[in-house]
């Protein structure tokens, strides 16, 4: 059973919307043993008849389970982890699949669950929501955040294991505030950007012609607007200083490319597209090494969380983590031009 050499063969996912969902889905698919539940009736209901075990409560869901998925909302995640942690033993790995870590991390160390939870994010989703939209292999191959912090390793090594062999998951290991600043730029900015254009649309004299001509290029910068806006202000306010901080350096490159349109300075404006087109190619061409380390397991944390930590400041992922004969081996890609030091 997949899984199950980690000792993760019992799972639980609390919240089964569209990431909570997809988890479920390819943890029932991959044949480990797992029970899903959500606060909503109808859900519930309908995991049922995906073949799936959701008791009437989350703490019967949870108990006796090797690791447990916390996929709600994320204002309802420090009471919900505060249930799940009551009801599952000292051995039972917490993770969540929220897209800000720093907040959730200190909620769970304040619980006294710091050595079992390890903040999660997997960087997938989609422009509709809920469990009618979720899919099995949604976060196929996706990078996946997680948080090690100096007293989880062992939980962050069994989930880091079960992530890459159960979702072929590109497991990014962070810091949470490194994370939640990374994530403002590379995710949360542009739920604002396209919300802008889209409004902007709305907002026209005229939006049906505009509409009509909208093409690739329209479609492809406002898909995330079409995600359910409660989610999306949810996760910016979780966010906010360093959504606002990210924000302000694009208004910083935004003026440059006004000022140069403004000015009709074509090489100035080129020059800024062309920085652009560098970072968008940047994201299809990146070479990458491969990487691998040792540490002993039972010693040397301190040594083996700064290697994890700063595989991910890298822009590294690791595809591979095994503990066996007393040590745990980490296997990286890296990209070419970032080695660790």
């Amino acid at each position: 059973m997949v899984g199950e050499a980690d000792g993760l063969a019992r799972a639980a996912v609390v919240g089964t919307g569209l990431i909570g969902g997809s988890v479920l889905l390819r943890l029932r698919d991959a044949g480990l043993d797992v029970a899903g539940w959500d606060p909503d009736p109808q859900t519930r209901r309908q995991v049922r008849e995906q073949g799936v075990a959701v008791p009437d409560t989350v703490e019967e869901a949870v108990t006796g389970r090797d690791v447990v998925f916390a996929c709600g909302p994320l204002p309802t995640l420090p009471a919900t982890l505060a249930r799940v942690a009551a009801a599952t033993d000292d051995g039972c790995v917490l993770t969540d699949v929220g897209s800000v870590k720093a907040e959730v991390a200190v909620v769970a160390s304040a619980q006294g669950v710091g050595h079992r939870f390890v903040p999660g994010h997997p960087m997938a989703g989609a422009d509709r929501a809920g469990l009618g939209a979720a899919r099995p292999e949604l976060l196929d191959g996706a990078a996946w955040v997680l948080c090690p912090g100096p007293t989880g390793l062992a939980a962050f090594r069994r989930l880091a294991a079960l992530l890459v062999d159960v979702f072929h998951a590109r497991v990014v290991p962070m810091s949470a505030p490194e994370h939640d600043a990374a994530a403002a730029l590379a995710s949360h900015v542009p739920h604002v950007l396209a919300g802008a254009l889209a409004g902007t649309v709305r907002r026209s004299a005229l939006r049906e012609a505009v509409l009509t001509l909208a093409a690739g290029s329209f479609s492809d910068g406002t898909r995330v607007a079409g995600g359910p806006p409660e989610r999306t202000a949810n996760m910016l306010l979780g966010n906010r200083d360093r959504v606002l901080a990210e924000l302000a350096e694009v208004s910083v490159f935004l003026d440059e490319l006004t000022g140069a349109l403004r000015a009709g300075d074509a090489g100035a404006l080129a020059d800024r597209l062309a920085e652009a087109r560098a970072a968008r190619a940047a994201l299809r061409d990146r070479g990458h090494t491969v990487h691998r380390r040792e540490f002993p397991a039972d010693a040397d944390h301190a040594g083996e969380l700064a290697y994890l930590r700063e595989i991910g400041t890298a822009g590294g992922h690791l595809t591979g983590c095994r503990v066996a004969g007393g040590a745990v081996g980490y296997t990286a890609r890296l990209p070419a031009v970032a080695p660790l030091g």
